[in-house]
Order: C-alpha cells, then sequence, then structure tokens
C-alpha cells in the first residue's frame, strides 16, 4: 500500500537526527499499543518511526527476570488475560507464543491460598466459619441464615482483597442491606466446600449488583468479570508480547527518547525530543500518540483546541505498587499452594504464587505484593529501601518460612503512580453511564489535525492490554483514511 504523506523537511537539526527522522508516521510510546500500531502501519507500507522514553519497550507490561535473565520472572505490570480477550490471544498467536498459554489462576482461586480475617491467617478452605462468625458480628441485632452469611461473607472478603479503600468502605456500609438481599434468595447452589462461586449468582441474581451503592457497582462488575472468563497467563514471561513484537520493527524502535513537547501545525506535528545525544525537534507528517494523559498533560502541547486539553487535564488514573522477591525455594508447595493469591490484607493486600514451572528445588519468584489506588500511593510514595522493609516484615507474618537464612535472595518493586513515564497503572472511569463512557472515550480518542490517539485510556475498557490494542488498530485505520485525503489533496502517492 502506497502512503500518502509527504516528508516534510522541517525539522531542527541535532543530535540524533538521523536516527529519527526518516519516517512519515512517527509512533510516541513502545507500549503494548504503540507497538501493534506500528506493526500494523508497517504491514500495510507505512514508513514508521517509534520513539520510546525509556530503556525497554512495553510500557506497563514489565516483567522482571531475576540473575542473568534466565532466572525466574515476577510481573511488576499486567500479568494476566481474560480469556474472552480475542485480539491480546490473536497477536500472541502472531508472536508464536500460543503454545505458552497457561491458565492464571485468582486470588483465593486456591484452596489453600490464604486469607486474612481479622489478626489471623486462614486457608480459604478452612474460612467458612470464620466468614459466618465474622459477618454476623458486623451485623448485630438481627439473625441471618448461615448461608446468608457466608455467602455475604465472602462477597465482603473478596471486595477486601481486591478494591480500593472507598469500595471497601462501601461494602462494609452495604453489609446488612446485602443480608437483607441474599436471606430472601437461595444462595446454596452457589456455595460448595465452604465457598461461593460469586460470579454465578451474580449473573443469576442481577438484585445483588443493585443492592450494592455507588462506585462498588462498577468495580464489582471488574471483579466478577476476572473470575467468570478464564484468565491466562505467559509464566515465562508476559514481556514476551512486546518484545515479540519490537523485533519485528528493526530499526524503528528508539529507546531513550523522551517527548518534551507536542505542536500541532498546518503541515505535520512537530516532536521535541530529549535524547542520549541532546535536545532535537522533528516534524512529521502524522503522529499517533500512545502516551498516557497523566505524562501527556505535564507536556507542553500547543495546537491543541479547548476540549481536547480540558479531556487530557481531567482523566483520573488509578495507582499500583507491586513487590517481588526472589526467594531460595517455592516454600509455598510445601502448603499444596500451586498458584493463585492469597488476601494477605494490611499494607500488602494482595500475594500471588506462580503456576510451578521450573525445578521445583530451585530459587522462585513471588509477587509478594500486590497494591492499588490509596494502598499504592502510600508504599509507592515510600524510599524503595523503606517499601521493601514493610512488604517483607507483613510477609513474613503469614509466611514464617521467609526468616530461613538466605530465603530472600532479592526484592524489586516498581510504583506506577511514582513512574515518571507512567504517573499511573490505568485510566479510571468508573461511576460512569454506558453513553457517558462512550462519549469520554471518544474525546480522548479524538485526533487534532495529522495528530491521532491511542492507549488504554482511549478505551471504554481500560486497563487492559486488550483495551491498547483496539484502540491502537482504531487509530491505523483512521490514519490509513488520513492518508487517502492527503494523497487526494495532493495527487500524489509516491511516498511510501
Amino acid at each position: 500500500m502506497r502512503s500518502g504523506f509527504k516528508r516534510m523537511e522541517t525539522f531542527t537539526a541535532g543530535p540524533g537526527r538521523g536516527d529519527v527522522a526518516d519516517a512519515t508516521i512517527a509512533v510516541l510510546g513502545a507500549g503494548v499499543a504503540g507497538l501493534v500500531a506500528a506493526y500494523e502501519l508497517v504491514r500495510r507500507g507505512h514508513r514508521v518511526v517509534v520513539l520510546e522514553a525509556d530503556s525497554r519497550v512495553g510500557g506497563r507490561i514489565f516483567t522482571h527476570r531475576f540473575g542473568d535473565g534466565a532466572g525466574p520472572v515476577v510481573e511488576l505490570g499486567a500479568m494476566r488475560i481474560p480469556g474472552d480477550h480475542e485480539l491480546t490471544l490473536r497477536y500472541i498467536d502472531e508472536m508464536g507464543l500460543s503454545d505458552q498459554l497457561r491458565p492464571f489462576t485468582n486470588v483465593l482461586t486456591d484452596p489453600d491460598n490464604l486469607l486474612r480475617i481479622g489478626s489471623r491467617f486462614v486457608r480459604a478452605r478452612d474460612a467458612a466459619d470464620a466468614l459466618i462468625h465474622e459477618t454476623a458480628r458486623s451485623c448485630p441485632g438481627a439473625a441471618h441464615r448461615s448461608d446468608a452469611l457466608l455467602f455475604v461473607g465472602w462477597m465482603h472478603a473478596m471486595v477486601r482483597a481486591l478494591a480500593p479503600r472507598e469500595q471497601r468502605d462501601i461494602m462494609r456500609a452495604d453489609l446488612a442491606g446485602l443480608l437483607d438481599v441474599v436471606g430472601g434468595l437461595d444462595v446454596t447452589p452457589f456455595l460448595r466446600d465452604g465457598r461461593a462461586d460469586l460470579g454465578a449468582a451474580f449473573r443469576r441474581h442481577p438484585e445483588l449488583r443493585a443492592a450494592c451503592s455507588g462506585r462498588l457497582k462498577g468495580f464489582l462488575d471488574d471483579i466478577l468479570r476476572r473470575f467468570s472468563t478464564g484468565m491466562v497467563c505467559l509464566p515465562h514471561g508476559m514481556d514476551q508480547l512486546p518484545n515479540g513484537l519490537a523485533r519485528r520493527l528493526p530499526g524503528r524502535v528508539h529507546l531513550r527518547h523522551e517527548v518534551t513537547a507536542i505542536e500541532v501545525r498546518p503541515e505535520g506535528v512537530t516532536v521535541g525530543l530529549a535524547t542520549e545525544r541532546g535536545p532535537t525537534t522533528v516534524t512529521y507528517p502524522v503522529v499517533l500518540c500512545t502516551l498516557p494523559f497523566s505524562v501527556l498533560r505535564n507536556l507542553p502541547l500547543r495546537g491543541f483546541d479547548a476540549d481536547k486539553v480540558e479531556t487530557i487535564k481531567r482523566l483520573d488514573y488509578g495507582s499500583a505498587t507491586k513487590v517481588g522477591l526472589l526467594c531460595a525455594e517455592a516454600f509455598w508447595n510445601r502448603h499444596r499452594t500451586v498458584g493463585g493469591g492469597s488476601a494477605s490484607g494490611g499494607t500488602i493486600r494482595q500475594t500471588y504464587y506462580p503456576a510451578p514451572i521450573t525445578d521445583p528445588a530451585g530459587a522462585a519468584a513471588l509477587l509478594g505484593s500486590y497494591t492499588i489506588a490509596e494502598d499504592a500511593d502510600h508504599l509507592g510514595r515510600l524510599s524503595v529501601e523503606e517499601r521493601h522493609r514493610i512488604v517483607v516484615d507483613e510477609l513474613t507474618a503469614m509466611h514464617p518460612e521467609l526468616r530461613a537464612a538466605g530465603m530472600i535472595q532479592d526484592v524489586v518493586s516498581v510504583a506506577w503512580g511514582e513512574r515518571r513515564w507512567s504517573r499511573g497503572c490505568a485510566a479510571v472511569r468508573q461511576g460512569l453511564t454506558g453513553a457517558e463512557l462512550e462519549q469520554d472515550a471518544a474525546q480522548a480518542v479524538r485526533a487534532q489535525g495529522g495528530l491521532f490517539f491511542a492507549g488504554e485510556h482511549c478505551s471504554v475498557t481500560p486497563a487492559w492490554i486488550q483495551a491498547g490494542i483496539e484502540t491502537a488498530l482504531t487509530a491505523v485505520r483512521q490514519i490509513d483514511r488520513f492518508a487517502a485525503v492527503v494523497a487526494e489533496h495532493r495527487g500524489s502517492t509516491a511516498v511510501r
């Protein structure tokens, strides 16, 4: 396919000019959205360059490889894929990774995962009596059936494990009303071996969702989706997806090229860059921006209309902080824990155990803490040393095996809310109606002249890898149409 773009020579010469100037389309950001877009644009015959501020590709897909890179891995970014995310699975297949896919087990899905109730930890398979007692104590003065207390107890446990503090507070306030609703239903078909199938129950009884207040409804939708679609992962590293895409773009991905300014002009889009060889400015006929709005709004933006600037400024982003440990052995296997996660509560909130894929007697990685929202901000703003100390201390209270000499061999972490090139883990659009979601996402993706937008923040279902991919494909179609208009206007399609 021929491109309708004519190469603009309006850039300011500077160090690194030859690296980035020989393209008609610049993609800003080498996360999954930018890489998929570049991959598809190249396949359509466009001359593309990808500019990334970081020293690696992948964005918020971030696999840490302990040791020399051949050791255990821990996911400090995206770690799971819903089984119905067909676009994500399609690119995994194109990268030759489908045979590596394995089931991902969520928090408390293994009966030997731990659940914090009060100040003690119990195995999920043994938690029924404690949950019944705790729920009854939280709603004194009324008699409730034990099955209703257990069902609501599991709801409360899942929200405590996964939800931000605001939703945890709402859940506590909603307990009495939920017990009244559940008391009028037969929930015994959804209770088995002392545990609750919340997804099946909510699908059968929509009045359960209606009994929840405010933004808790939206968060429950997300929680229940995770437990109903069948999650998968790449246990040898989720980064294999962006790395595979980058390898198919030889010479086109430029790391350590930080965007410092963007100006939309009649003749194209001018991008200011900070590189290892100094600052430079390049004007491209078309730019696709996949930078998070949390980063973009801190840059000088010229030539944007007022509505677009307001959209960029107001979009909320949630935080996430992850802390990974390299352990001398997978000690959790001694207790038959073979995956999933514990609802560890406290400061560390969630702890995930990788499925065994290597020698069980060898070193193993543990995602010791996964926190979101205010909990992530608290950990993320601490020094790295203090963050790691707090997590190890709390984790050791749950897993005394960590006290053994030499058990902890390394600790790593990422605080996405504090990271310079992310300023958050994902866009947040909770509490909006369907129409409001569509409108907000449409504003996010709306082009400015030759400047187009993609990324999870441009989707009505942000946070997932698929959100970045689907918006990238939309942008590719928009850019192709733009190329056709430019070609018709100029009467030439000579430039690829």
